[in-house]
């Protein structure tokens, strides 16, 4: 078993607190990410489940032992940083054997699982290459192989991708998602790509300010978040808000065209809120003049219309077919109205 629990986790720098109390439990040979914006606290949770940083208070387990005060090379684990890391004299098999043969591990015994890596990794004809003949996408996977090889109960991903053209982000992506399918390990990944969340992870656990907002499925955050931040920043493009009031039978905004009435329980009349709708559940309708196309994206299969109300809220909409908008004219907008979802004006929280 290698499952990871994190119970009460606190962080501290100083007097500065970064992680608040973060309960969390992952379970064994599941595919975890991490992921929000910038200075979330996602690296940090993850260093913590190294034991590259202290834990300030709370604890950690895996595998159900303990290991909140244990030392790294003590905690079953192996992380892939953003940077390679890779020895720039040394061959791709010596570096993948390196861990092994510095812990004094037989010859053949380091060749064995430096074969059995090389072969999950499509690595085989690199072996006697040395990092400066690889691409980028084969140093890294060189610096997976290098975790493999060490048969950790965890690995541990920090941004791996970063560094990599998007052409390889996504082959990348496609070999770590191939990689868990084939070893079955416990697998924490950290990422400020919500793309990457979606498509690697079993589980994603949305972070901001050292606090999870919200833990699930991909899917499930992205049809039913509990609060505006993780609708918003989920998905891509985001999801579309409007600054609304409730009225006597629903809710009324500025930026679409007619009041409405949720399957929710909405607050007294007058109150704040704001309406949510995904860029795919807006339609346009070419007859109405309530909305300026300002610029449109077009993907192909799919286009994306960047407009402003008269009121200036700006609003994306995805369109498909033969027939789209184009720049400089002025549409209107309709929705199926149970695709709405209401959040709370001042907390953000969504109501039910």
């Amino acid at each position: 078993m290698s499952g990871v629990a994190l119970e009460k986790v606190i962080k501290r720098f100083g007097e500065t607190q970064v992680i608040h109390g973060v309960d969390l439990q992952i379970e064994d040979g599941e595919f975890c990410v991490f992921v929000g914006p910038s200075g979330c606290g996602k690296s940090t949770l993850l260093r913590m489940v190294a034991g590259l940083e202290d834990t300030t208070e709370g604890s950690i387990t895996i595998g159900g032992r303990d290991v909140t005060r244990a030392d790294p090379a003590d905690r079953g684990v192996a992380m892939v940083f953003q940077t390679y890391a890779l020895y720039p004299h040394m061959t791709v098999e010596e570096n993948m054997g390196f861990g092994l043969k510095m812990t004094g591990h037989p010859k053949a015994e380091i060749r064995q699982k430096v074969d059995r890596a090389s072969k999950i990794l499509r690595l085989d004809e690199y072996l006697k290459r040395k990092p400066k003949m690889l691409s980028g996408g084969q140093r890294q996977r060189v610096a997976i192989g290098r975790a493999i090889v060490r048969g950790p109960d965890v690995f541990l991903f920090d941004e791996p991708l970063s560094n990599l053209d998007a052409e390889l982000r996504v082959e990348m992506r496609v070999e770590i998602s191939r990689l868990h399918g084939e070893i079955g390990a416990t697998m924490i990944y950290v990422t400020h790509d919500q793309v990457e969340a979606m498509t690697l992870a079993d589980k994603i656990v949305v972070l901001r300010d050292g606090r999870i907002e919200q833990v699930g499925a991909p899917l499930d955050l992205y049809r039913d978040p509990d609060n505006r931040f993780v609708a918003g920043f989920i998905g891509s493009p985001s999801m579309n808000f409007f600054a609304a009031r409730t009225t006597d039978d629903g809710v009324e905004a500025p930026g679409m065209a007619t009041a409405f009435a949720p399957d929710v329980n909405l607050p007294p009349k007058g109150t704040s809120v704001v309406v949510g709708l995904r860029p795919e559940h807006l339609e346009i309708d070419p007859a109405g003049s309530t909305h300026k196309v300002e610029l449109t994206e077009a993907l192909g299969g799919v286009s994306y219309a960047y407009l402003r109300a008269e009121n200036g809220e700006e609003l994306i909409v995805e369109e498909r077919g033969d027939e789209r908008t184009t720049v400089g004219s002025s549409v209107g907008i309709g929705f199926e109205h149970h695709r709405a979802m209401i959040f709370d004006g001042e907390k953000g929280l969504r109501l039910r």
